[in-house]
């Protein structure tokens, strides 16, 4: 039976096959092929559609497993780096946003407590990865998104919202307030660390419900 350590220990593996990834979409094909490689029995879909109240969303990965559904929800953050890999070329793009990145990593992980709570999931995740020092990093100053830093050692739980001095044009579509069910610890892993300059390495960030 899968279960979320095994879909980490997957994640792992796959690191030393795909250490680098051209895009979220490419992360996340990567690791459904990765699932089903070493759990042919577990179905995988992609962007499986889901009905959250009355608005609709997608999964980036929905795995039908004895025990019910485990949803992921994957993010692949990166900052521009060229690389070469196994003959293969990598340019990565330059994603500026960590604040609407952290924002939207704790909004999936809101998501799939609610999936979960509600009886719709069995378990979910959110895994990120990035080269990004910045989401790892405990910042030195305070900053308007500093309730959804992401930093290494952190704790997240309880109720996180935009600083007072947060622009309309950061928050337009992100302007509610986050409430967390649970606790989370923030621990940072290594994934990888590829040829690509000060911004070849990679970690990754993997936080479960259940």
């Amino acid at each position: 039976m899968l279960t979320l350590p095994d879909v980490e220990a997957t994640l792992k593996q796959l690191a030393h096959e795909r250490p680098v990834f051209h895009s979220e979409e490419d992360f996340q094909r990567a690791l459904d092929r990765a699932i089903r490689g070493s759990f042919p029995r577990v179905r995988v879909q992609l962007e499986h559609p889901l009905a959250l109240g009355d608005r609709r969303g997608y999964a980036d990965l929905w795995l039908r497993t004895p025990a019910g559904p485990v949803v992921l929800e994957l993010k692949y953050w990166t900052r521009e780096a060229h690389v070469t890999w196994e003959d293969e070329q990598f340019s990565l793009r330059e994603h500026s946003a960590n604040d609407l990145g952290r924002y939207d990593f704790i909004k999936d992980l809101v998501r799939i407590e609610h999936l979960v709570d509600a009886g719709h999931a069995a378990a979910g995740a959110v895994i990120a990865i990035t080269n990004d020092h910045l989401y790892w990093t405990r910042p030195n100053r305070q900053t308007n998104d500093a309730a959804f830093r992401l930093h290494d050692g952190r704790r997240l739980s309880g109720t996180m919202a935009w600083g007072p001095k947060a622009g309309d044009g950061t928050t337009r579509g992100r302007e509610d307030a986050l409430t967390l069910r649970r606790a989370y610890d923030v621990a940072w892993q290594p994934y990888s660390t590829v040829p690509g300059g000060p911004y070849g390495e990679f970690r990754y960030l993997f936080l479960s419900v259940e």
